[in-house]
């Protein structure tokens, strides 16, 4: 990591029952470096991995992870020059056309992502976007339901990296295709909520190619002395802005060549 710890142990353990607290009886925090405004993203990243201990340790299951903050707007607009990683368990996992209860969320928001399920072990530093594509079973379209657990949405990217990228909800869905059969930094993707287009996007939004945030995943990663396993389920980050929902709101995703994800909204 660039950036030294300056947390304590307890200060971690702390900041992360604050986090889980939140995410799991749904009810807004204020965010954390207001407690701590010294907190680096290397801190940040402490509180998920403890995060990510605690619910492991709880039964959850590891099946993969996100990249966040990987369109070029979004980063200028955080002040930051890399994503954000974040992990993502079994229990986030809906079906397809599933009714998603926002009462079990603070501010849900829904974005489109190509999600990426691989086939061989990744690992960085200096993992490339060939590397990611060689070890790419198939891609498919995801919809993400995002939760930022912080008071009135004001938040900043230490405090999001301990939050698990807002991780809440995912969808997988449309047609699984492989890599090398489709373009993917020209998908273009719409949003439907309700019937109505709310955001159009294209996949070259992610970093110019969303194999690119998944290296970048996996670079990240290495940094924290992780792989990435095969058999990983791995989202690219959102192609479009984070669309906000609640209950009675269909949100139908449809993307080029990769077929549409669908998910209801219910109280």
């Amino acid at each position: 990591m660039s950036q030294p710890l300056t947390l304590s142990r307890e200060d971690i353990v702390r900041l992360c029952e604050r986090v889980e607290g939140a995410q799991t009886r749904a009810y807004a925090i204020p965010k954390l470096t207001d407690e701590y405004p010294a907190m680096t993203v290397a801190d940040g990243y402490a509180v998920q991995a403890e995060l990510r201990r605690r619910y492991i340790s709880q039964g959850h299951k590891l099946i993969g992870w996100k990249a966040g903050l990987t369109s070029k707007a979004k980063m200028v607009q955080m002040g930051v020059n890399v994503p954000s990683i974040g992990f993502l368990t079994d229990r986030m996992a809906r079906p397809e056309n599933s009714a998603i209860k926002t009462s079990d969320l603070v501010h849900p928001r829904a974005e489109c992502e190509v999600a990426f399920v691989t086939k061989k072990l990744l690992k960085g530093p200096n993992c490339t976007r060939q590397d990611v594509l060689d070890a790419t079973d198939y891609v498919l379209p995801a919809v993400e339901i995002i939760d930022s657990r912080f008071s009135g949405f004001k938040f900043d990217l230490q405090s999001v990296i301990a939050d698990n990228g807002s991780s809440a909800r995912y969808v997988g869905g449309g047609r699984a295709r492989y890599p090398a059969d489709i373009d993917l930094s020209t998908l273009g993707v719409v949003m439907e909520k309700n019937g109505e287009i709310v955001a159009t996007g294209a996949s070259a939004a992610v970093l110019g190619h969303p194999a690119e945030a998944i290296a970048m995943l996996v670079n990240i990663l290495a940094e924290q002395g992780e792989i990435l396993p095969a058999g990983s389920f791995v989202m690219s980050g959102a192609i479009t802005e984070a669309i906000p929902v609640k209950p009675g709101d269909n949100i139908v995703a449809r993307f080029q060549e990769l077929g549409s994800v669908s998910v209801r909204f219910i109280e």
